[in-house]
C-alpha cells in the first residue's frame, strides 16, 4: 500500500475487504445499517490574506463560496451539517440562508481554526443524535466535489480507517473524516492545528486517493477564484 507525502497509507477505491483489519471501531450497529456521517463546515475565519473583503462571501459563478462549500456536504448526503460561523457571522449566515444547516457561533474564532473544530464537534456530540463520524470541511474550499465526500464516507464504511483525509496525486488535502471515538480529542485541540495531529499520529489513519484537484485548492486571494 503506497504512502502519501506525510507517510500515511494511501488507499484508492474500490475498497476491498482487506482493509477491514485496520479498523479499531466499536461496532454498535447491525450489518444492515449504514453509519451516520455528519458534516462540520468551518466558516468563522477572518480572511486575513484576502484584503478588506470576507473571502467566504466572494462569489464564484454567482454563488458565495461558503454556500457552495456547504452545498457540497449536503449534496453528499451528510446529516446533519453544522456550519461554524464567527467573523461577520450575520453576513455569513445570510449567505447560507435556505440551506439545511445547523448554525453555531464561535466567539473565539480569532484564536485559530481549532476553536471552530471544537465548536462544531461539540455541537454534534451534545446534539443527542446517533452520529458515527464527521467530515470536517473548510468554507474557503468551494471546489471540492460531492463525489469526493462520498468517497471518504465509502472508505469509512469499508473500514479503511477511522481518521481519513482526501488526497490528490498523493498529496493530502481536505476534507477529513473522523470517527466518533476521536470527538473528545477534537474538542480538546488547541491553537490552529485542528485535527492534523490526530490524523498524523493515529494508528487508524489513511489518505484516500481521489481524482479531485479541489481537495488541494483553497481560496486565499481573489485570483484563486479564477
Amino acid at each position: 500500500m503506497p504512502d502519501d507525502e506525510s507517510g500515511l497509507p494511501l488507499v484508492s477505491p474500490p475498497f476491498g475487504e482487506r482493509t477491514r483489519e485496520r479498523s479499531h471501531r466499536d461496532h454498535t450497529r447491525g450489518d444492515h445499517q449504514r453509519p451516520r456521517v455528519a458534516g462540520v463546515l468551518l466558516a468563522a475565519g477572518t480572511s486575513s490574506r484576502f484584503g478588506d473583503r470576507n473571502k467566504l462571501l466572494a462569489t464564484h459563478e454567482g454563488e458565495p463560496i461558503v454556500r457552495r462549500a456547504a452545498r457540497t456536504l449536503l449534496d453528499a448526503g451528510l446529516d446533519p451539517v453544522v456550519a461554524v460561523v464567527g467573523h461577520e457571522a450575520e453576513r455569513v449566515t445570510d449567505a447560507l440562508d435556505g440551506l439545511d444547516v445547523r448554525l453555531v457561533t464561535n466567539d473565539t474564532y480569532e484564536t485559530g481554526q481549532a476553536s471552530s473544530v471544537r465548536a462544531g464537534i461539540r455541537t454534534l456530540a451534545e446534539s443527542g443524535d446517533s452520529i458515527d463520524a464527521a467530515v470536517i470541511a473548510l468554507g474557503d474550499m468551494p471546489f471540492v466535489s460531492p463525489e469526493t465526500v462520498e468517497t471518504l464516507v465509502a472508505a469509512y464504511e469499508a473500514e479503511v480507517g477511522d481518521a481519513l483525509a482526501a488526497a490528490y496525486e498523493g498529496v493530502r488535502g481536505n476534507p477529513v473524516l473522523f470517527d466518533r471515538r476521536f470527538f473528545a480529542d477534537l474538542v480538546d485541540v488547541a491553537g490552529d492545528v485542528g485535527g492534523r495531529e490526530i490524523l498524523l499520529e493515529s494508528g487508524a489513519s489513511a489518505c484516500v486517493a481521489v481524482s479531485d484537484p479541489g481537495v488541494r485548492r483553497d481560496v486565499d486571494e481573489l485570483a484563486d477564484l479564477g
